[in-house]
């Protein structure tokens, strides 16, 4: 198979001008072009108001060798990784794998052990997918909070309640990322996130993509209990005394569950987990994460600076990705940028408020919102133990829920600069899930912390004119933005205790749905290959 870079046409064209192109290009006859299929699209705006579909074409033709000499430089020879499952080896696994979570990482591993016929169990202590919207529903519109089912618990994880981005950092050569696309198409995902340069799902297709890869872990002999909290565990010493292994979970502090293999996805909100696991003497140790706010513009106004006056309503939402580094050393940024989307009250404990973006997959809301966050480090919040993380972000989300007399506060960027609470709003009415209140923002920081927010919105204008426009919303408190422990295992991703494999964002090796998803596979692989 060959492959091209860098074949531009203009907006508004079908595959029809895809395949006139690559017949143009390469002067080929139309029964030379055995097949084609697009592998990435992206935008090339660089050169303003000249905007082009920028697409990596794999094709194959009838003389493919001397079409390589010919234009050498130009096309290269490519075989498309296709990933491999490993079968299960010739020694049974020991017992039904129990997988804690039914995020990303735990539906993945789960769905490559049911493939082998392993029969997982997946135990999610929130809702199913459809009864969990009704709960996130009701919380938004009245306030309830249902601490086991909302936009952290629950089937499909915190990833369901945003915008279901699929883009990672991640490089690999196996064929994971490939095959984590693939599944979500096979279960009801766009094919145009196989191509897509920042590919996405959407809230609401996510929803009906995560019931349907349920329903084939089911089908394949699987099983999935909601409501089923883990509240305890288990170990005995192997029988030579070196360390120990586990042996069973309680479940709603009632039930046991007997098992010798322990996968936790548990992702990283589960804090009275990350509690239970350190109590057990499962090594974790803190890490670095960031916190902030979310910040809102005109979705207009994005499409201007990346697109230009002329073609700003012609293409579809823009987004961006900005960094700033500060003379103090921390790192501003922007993350889980969504477009025409809306900041959601996220919130998974009584007293304690944090927000997240969310964009359904049409993308057409008014605001586009993204998170700007600092970096801190264990030397930040004071990391007295591996759960100093934990108790730094419940601070900041207690003063935000206090702050906000539990709806979500929000402030101008003026007003945030000059530390004064927001009384009247400006142009930017905040898009949110969940009622919000005019307050201070700021004051939920320490000084270094707000200042460094401020500096990195100012240094971020000048690459999109208007960030740091007067009336930009800010919403906090940004809080869970990844893990703040990180669950240590070893080169077989298990931990110090026998059988317990952590995974997924919540152990600390993960930063969104793809690679959470992939993180999930590693550890189905590794367990596929156990030899005691």
């Amino acid at each position: 198979m060959l492959r091209v870079n860098q074949l531009n046409l203009a907006p508004g064209h079908g595959d029809e001008k895809i395949k006139e192109k690559l017949l143009q290009t390469f002067r080929l006859k139309p029964e030379e072009l055995l097949r084609f299929h697009i592998f990435k699209r992206s935008i090339d705006a660089r050169k303003k108001p000249e905007i082009f579909y920028s697409y990596t074409i794999d094709f194959c033709v009838k003389n493919e060798k001397k079409l390589l000499q010919k234009y050498k430089g130009r096309l290269r020879l490519v075989t498309e990784a296709k990933y491999k499952a490993p079968k299960l080896g010739n020694v049974p696994l020991p017992s039904r794998p129990v997988i804690v979570g039914a995020g990303p990482a735990g539906l993945f591993c789960a769905y490559l052990l049911a493939m082998e016929g392993c029969r997982p169990i997946v135990l999610e202590r929130g809702a199913a997918v459809e009864e969990r919207v009704r709960d996130v529903e009701k919380f938004w519109k009245d306030g309830v909070l249902n601490p086991s089912s909302n936009v952290q618990f629950g089937e499909g994880g915190a990833g369901t309640f945003s915008d279901g981005k699929l883009n990672t950092m991640v490089k690999e050569q196996n064929g994971r990322n490939r095959f984590v696309l693939e599944t979500f198409v096979k279960f009801g995902a766009s094919e145009s996130i196989l191509y897509e340069q920042k590919p996405h799902i959407g809230t609401d297709v996510l929803i009906t993509v995560v019931r349907n890869m349920r329903s084939k872990i089911i089908r394949l002999g699987g099983e999935v209990r909601f409501h089923s909290h883990v509240t305890e565990m288990e170990e005995e010493v192997t029988t030579d005394g070196a360390k120990k292994v586990i042996k069973s979970v309680i479940i709603n502090g009632q039930e046991k569950l007997y098992t010798r293999i322990l996968v936790l996805a548990i992702g990283h909100s589960a804090r009275d987990t990350f509690h239970l696991l350190h109590r057990h003497g499962i090594l974790m140790e803190p890490k670095a994460f960031a916190v902030g706010v979310r910040i809102e513009h005109p979705q207009k106004m994005i499409q201007v600076s990346q697109y230009g006056d002329k073609m700003a309503d012609k293409l579809p939402p823009a987004s961006y990705k900005l960094t700033h580094g500060l003379e103090n050393g921390r790192g501003v940024y922007t993350f889980c940028m969504c477009p025409g989307g809306y900041v959601v009250n996220a919130s998974s404990e009584e007293g304690r408020l944090a927000v997240n973006g969310m964009s359904y997959s049409a993308r057409i809301g008014k605001n586009a919102n993204s998170a700007v966050i600092v970096t801190v480090t264990p030397s930040d919040y004071g990391a007295s133990g591996a759960l100093s993380g934990i108790e730094f972000q419940q601070r900041l989300e207690e003063r935000a829920y206090e702050l906000g007399e539990g709806k979500i506060p929000v402030q101008r960027f003026d007003d945030f600069c000059a530390n004064r609470p927001t009384t009247k709003l400006g142009k930017v009415i905040p898009q949110t899930k969940g009622e919000y209140r005019l307050a201070n923002v700021r004051s939920l920081f320490m000084e270094e912390l707000a200042d460094s927010l401020q500096q990195g919105i100012f240094a971020m204008d000048k690459k999109i004119q208007g960030f740091a426009r007067p009336d930009a919303v800010l919403s906090g408190v940004e809080s869970r933005t990844s893990s703040p422990v990180r669950l240590v295992r070893d080169e077989h991703l298990e931990s110090g205790t026998k059988g317990v494999y952590p995974c997924g964002e919540g152990a600390g090796y993960a930063g969104g749905i793809t690679s959470a998803a992939m993180d999930g596979m590693k550890v189905a692989e590794s367990i596929l290959q156990i030899t005691y």
